[in-house]
C-alpha cells in the first residue's frame, strides 16, 4: 500500500517586508551549507574513482563509500535543502500506524511574508543533485558493460540515495504548486458553475415577470 503524501509550507528564514513574493539575491548566504552540499558528493565520487589507490580491501572501500553516501543523503535531505532552496521532505508514522510522506515548500506560505532567496545557491543545489545522479547512472552502465558486478552494489546504493533526494525535492518544488493550481482550478470551476446557475435563475425570474405582465 502506498504511503499518504502531504504538502505543507515552511515559515522559516523569512523577512517581514509585507510581500508574499520571494526576494532574490545572487549573494551566497549559506557558504558552510553549500560547502557540505558539494563536499560529500565529491568525496564519494572521487573515492569511487580512485578507491584502489587509497585502499586495497573492497570491504574497506565499501564501508567508507557507504558512510560518505549516507552523510550526503542526510545532509542534503535535512539541512542543505532547507537552507539553500527552502524545501524539505520527510516521513512519519501517524496515530493510525500509517506511513505518511511530508513535502514542505517555503514558498507556499500564506503569511504575507517575503522570503530572501539566493539564486546562486539554488542553481548550485539543483545542478549538484542532477550531476550526481547522472554520474552514478554513468558508473552503473559502465560497470554493467565491463561486468564489474561487485561494484554495482555500491553504485545501486548511491543511485537509490541520490535519486531519492532528487525526487523528494522535485516533489516539494512542483507538487505543492500543482496542488495550488488544482485548488485554483476548483475555485474557478465553482465560480463558473455558480455564475451559470445565477444567470439561469435571473432568466427564469424575468420570464416569470414577463408572463405575469
Amino acid at each position: 500500500m502506498l504511503a499518504d503524501t502531504e504538502e505543507v509550507a515552511l515559515t522559516f528564514e523569512q523577512s517581514t517586508i509585507g510581500s508574499n513574493n520571494a526576494v532574490q539575491t545572487t549573494r551566497i548566504r549559506h557558504p558552510i551549507a553549500l560547502f557540505f552540499h558539494l563536499f560529500f558528493k565529491s568525496m564519494a565520487i572521487v573515492l569511487y574513482l580512485f578507491s584502489t589507490v587509497f585502499y586495497s580491501s573492497f570491504i574497506t572501500i565499501f564501508v567508507v563509500l557507504i558512510i560518505f553516501l549516507s552523510m550526503d543523503f542526510w545532509t542534503v535531505k535535512n539541512i542543505t535543502g532547507r537552507l539553500l532552496v527552502g524545501l524539505r521532505w520527510w516521513n512519519h508514522i501517524d496515530e493510525n500506524g500509517q506511513s505518511k510522506w511530508i513535502f514542505e515548500n517555503r514558498k507556499g506560505n500564506q503569511n504575507n511574508l517575503s522570503v530572501l532567496e539566493s539564486t546562486t545557491e539554488a542553481s548550485i543545489f539543483w545542478l549538484a543533485l542532477i550531476i550526481a545522479d547522472l554520474v552514478w547512472l554513468t558508473f552503473f552502465f559502465v560497470s554493467l558493460i565491463t561486468f564489474s558486478f561487485k561494484w554495482m552494489t555500491i553504485i545501486i546504493v548511491a543511485i537509490i540515495l541520490s535519486v531519492s533526494n532528487t525526487y523528494g525535492f522535485l516533489k516539494c518544488k512542483y507538487g505543492a504548486e500543482q496542488s495550488l493550481q488544482g485548488v485554483a482550478s476548483n475555485i474557478f470551476g465553482r465560480q463558473m458553475i455558480r455564475s451559470v446557475f445565477e444567470k439561469i435563475a435571473r432568466s427564469n425570474q424575468q420570464n416569470q415577470m414577463n408572463d405575469q405582465q
